[in-house]
């Protein structure tokens, strides 16, 4: 991949000269080209906000190389819009250290705040009007900064700016999709998708399935999901699937959870990780895992997605 991006944006900057945030509209890889010009548009948008003490103004950011962590706030906005536009796929650049460089934000109908004395800032917002807290946090939504196309997301508080979702994906009001994270084709997300965990084209993780992510529980080890696998309802799972598999419902595997397979032996799941073709179920307060074979044994217990619902277009 290339190792290079660029981006002119603009950035919301306190009086103490503080980033809160960067929108890129049209974030690109590789060098900056030696004609480019900040957007005419951008002096239109610069301005300042006294009753949140903030001012909008041009940024230009480059980046040599994307296997190196952020340095600041607008390199690490730099590169979230490079997940969310789709130029870069989840675990293709360093987010080593992002929740050290992003400082947490109160996040406003009216926009970004520091949130320092934000008591005072949200006395002379409301000389103007209501105002609502969306969050506080060092991530934003993303449709407020990218929304990209072929995608259907039902709550946008759901979805973090960072998220790579592909063309074709639904993510449904109790879906979940984190950072550096996200789907690679036509799926459907009920359930949450943490950091660092990708999920292959037309999977579906269903409502309150989780997948343990780089965060917590799954350590540096990344998690996936191949293509066409289905995680059944409040299920989960701390290890990666190969294609074709299904979890059942109600059914948690981790990492170290004790596997009866068919023939009668014992294995620990991780040493199942990245297989194809495997049903595992729950019964009797054991876990299973059985080989569906070609994909035709495999079939008989999960249609796919509907193709109706994820036409996005």
């Amino acid at each position: 991949m290339t190792a290079s991006a660029w981006g002119d944006g603009l950035a919301t900057v306190t009086d103490t000269g503080r980033v809160l945030d960067v929108w890129f509209p049209a974030p690109a890889l590789g060098p900056r080209p030696a004609d480019a010009r900040v957007p005419p548009a951008f002096e239109a948008l610069t301005s300042a906000d006294v009753r949140r003490r903030t001012e909008r103004r041009p940024i230009s950011v480059e980046i040599a190389d994307l296997d190196r962590p952020p340095a600041d706030v607008p390199d690490a906005y730099l590169r979230l819009h490079l997940l969310s536009s789709r130029l870069v796929g989840p675990q293709r650049l360093s987010m080593a250290g992002i929740f050290g460089v992003l400082p947490n934000v109160v996040w406003t109908s009216v926009g970004p705040a520091a949130p320092e004395a934000f008591e005072e800032t949200r006395l002379r917002l409301l000389a103007d009007g209501p105002v609502t807290v969306l969050g506080v946090d060092k991530f934003p939504r993303m449709v407020d900064y990218v929304v990209p196309a072929g995608v259907r997301i039902a709550d946008a508080d759901r979805v973090r700016l960072g998220a790579h979702l592909g063309e074709g994906t639904t993510v449904m009001h109790e879906g979940f999709v984190n950072y550096n994270a996200g789907t690679l084709g036509a799926s459907m997300v009920e359930g949450r998708i943490s950091a660092g965990v990708v999920v292959g084209d037309g999977s579906d993780v269903g409502g309150g399935a989780s997948i343990m992510g780089t965060l917590s529980g799954g350590g540096s080890d990344v998690i996936s999901i191949g293509e066409r696998c289905l995680l059944g309802a409040n299920s989960g799972i701390g290890i990666s699937l190969g294609d074709d598999c299904v979890v059942e419902a109600g059914t948690y595997v981790t990492a170290g959870m004790k596997i009866t397979l068919p023939d009668g032996r014992v294995v620990k799941a991780r040493e199942l990780t990245g297989r194809d073709n495997l049903l595992f179920l729950a019964q009797q307060r054991q876990r299973r895992a059985r080989g569906g074979g070609p994909r035709g044994g495999r079939g008989r217990s999960w249609s796919g997605l509907n193709a109706d619902l994820h036409a996005n277009v």
